[in-house]
């Protein structure tokens, strides 16, 4: 018990010693060791360090989970060391309410089938989303947090060790100058005052060699800071890359829809106007040679379907050979390609990104479509992926 009160009464005079040099200090009316010019370099690297890796650390959680809620839920289940629950991504909820709809409206209408494609590629885009949140998880917030919560607060311990030692060495080198200055002043007490000086230098010495020892160890952390920006550059280059390949698929994905709506968007609305057209207009009456046609045996025949040069309708719209067709007199445009894109058959053209091609439309045509011409190469384009120049 006796020990523990010295120790006490011992701990309580260092703090208290070391209180009184930092006021000094800050007063100016104490002198301060300083660092050399490297050490204090490498300080101001090591905190520039931990500011921004926080800034972006913060940043990307947000980037990755714009729901603050969502954060401090996740937050909650990690420093409780528990797994947090699986959470349904935006994408995944929209695509079950699409889904839903579909069956609801009936998945064999037009609006029906649109709802079920766009759906499944909002599944898809959920998915591809899920896959990307969990890799940036992985490779590039768990280093950043690692090096906060782990070598971080080792290299803070270690500076306010050092900040401790300071304060003991310049007490003790105050503590030594008042005693020369006293054992100068009283020549008569000289034998007093040198065991004073004396005690001080012995004193001196021992913080001199605890400050120097701490100093190494804190200066060999801050050097390793460099390496931990060495790994901080690789998991950079990570999230980069699951980032690219994120949005790769997500072009991908909103391509391959755009191009089932492209096909199928006349067909669903030639499909209900004709419908509409036959039902009410007079021009759906069988013409004289249907009637005749009609009365004659039944011969399998091939269709035919009466085109005009130049001037397609819009039943010809369906079976348009693209080489039969010519340039309206005027009208014609010149136009960049946006994005690659296949031919579904031989009525379309086949297009490259940042190619110019010349187009046109004809009466009757799809809004959406347009004829394109590239040399002697003709066929239907779509709209979204030109860019009209002229």
């Amino acid at each position: 018990m006796e020990f523990n009160v010295k120790k006490l009464a011992s701990d309580a005079g260092v703090f208290f010693s070391r209180a009184m040099q930092f006021t000094e200090e800050k007063l100016g009316q104490a002198e301060k060791t300083e660092l050399d010019a490297h050490f204090e370099n490498l300080l101001a690297r090591a905190d520039c360090t931990k500011n921004w890796t926080e800034k972006i650390l913060r940043q990307t959680e947000v980037l990755l989970q714009p729901n603050p809620s969502a954060r401090v839920e996740e937050f909650l289940y990690e420093k409780l060391d528990r797994k947090v629950p699986s959470r349904v991504t935006n994408g995944e909820l929209l695509a079950q309410y699409m889904t839903e709809a579909a069956n609801d409206f009936g998945p064999g209408t037009p609006y029906g089938k649109t709802l079920i494609k766009v759906g499944e590629t909002q599944r898809r885009l959920g998915a591809a989303e899920r896959e990307f949140i969990h890799s940036a998880s992985i490779n590039f917030l768990t280093p950043l947090r690692n090096f906060l919560e782990g070598d971080w607060r080792t290299i803070s311990k270690e500076r306010r060790i050092l900040q401790n030692r300071r304060l003991d060495l310049d007490a003790c080198k105050a503590r030594l100058k008042k005693a020369k200055a006293a054992e100068a002043k009283a020549a008569c007490e000289g034998d007093l005052w040198s065991d004073e000086v004396e005690k001080a230098e012995h004193e001196l010495r021992l913080t001199q060699t605890e400050f120097d020892r701490q100093a190494e160890v804190t200066r060999l952390l801050l050097e390793g800071i460099s390496s931990t920006h060495v790994n901080h550059l690789r998991c950079l280059h990570e999230f980069v890359e699951s980032q690219t390949n994120y949005y790769a698929q997500c072009y991908q994905f909103m391509l391959d829809l755009q191009k089932q709506l492209g096909s199928s968007k006349g067909e669903i609305f030639s499909g209900t106007f004709v419908g509409n057209a036959d039902s009410s207009s007079p021009a759906a009456a069988p013409s004289p040679p249907a009637v005749a046609a009609a009365t004659l045996p039944a011969v399998p025949t091939i269709p035919v379907v009466p085109t005009i040069v130049g001037v397609p309708n819009t039943v010809a719209e369906g079976v348009l050979n693209p080489n039969e067709v010519k340039p309206p007199a005027s009208g014609t445009r010149k136009a960049r390609v946006l994005y690659d894109y296949e031919a579904a058959d031989s009525t379309e053209l086949a297009l490259l990104a940042d190619e110019m091609i010349t187009v046109y439309s004809l009466p009757g045509m799809d809004p959406d479509w347009l004829i394109g011409e590239r040399g002697n190469q003709k066929g239907k384009v779509p709209v979204t992926y030109l860019e009209l120049l002229s």
